[in-house]
């Protein structure tokens, strides 16, 4: 399943829309760093867990490849 996984995503580096969309992710867990800033202990494990998630989906996507293969039509 592993390797299916990998062409898979290997095949969606070819789309700006699925660059696009990691990089949303990669706002959403950058927003969620910063909301650990104001949050109480009870809030800081569930918003770990979320910036966990964001960096395993960033990492499977190779996000800092698809960056630079898309740079042209990203945000940042």
């Amino acid at each position: 399943m592993t390797n299916n996984l990998n062409d898979d995503i290997k095949s969606l580096h070819n789309h700006e829309t699925f660059a696009r969309f990691i990089e949303v992710i990669y706002s959403l867990r950058e927003e969620t760093i910063e909301e650990m800033h104001n949050a109480t202990v009870d809030q800081l494990q569930q918003l770990s867990g979320r910036i966990i998630t964001y960096d395993q989906i960033i990492q499977m996507a190779d996000w800092n490849t698809l960056k630079v293969r898309h740079q042209q039509s990203l945000n940042n």
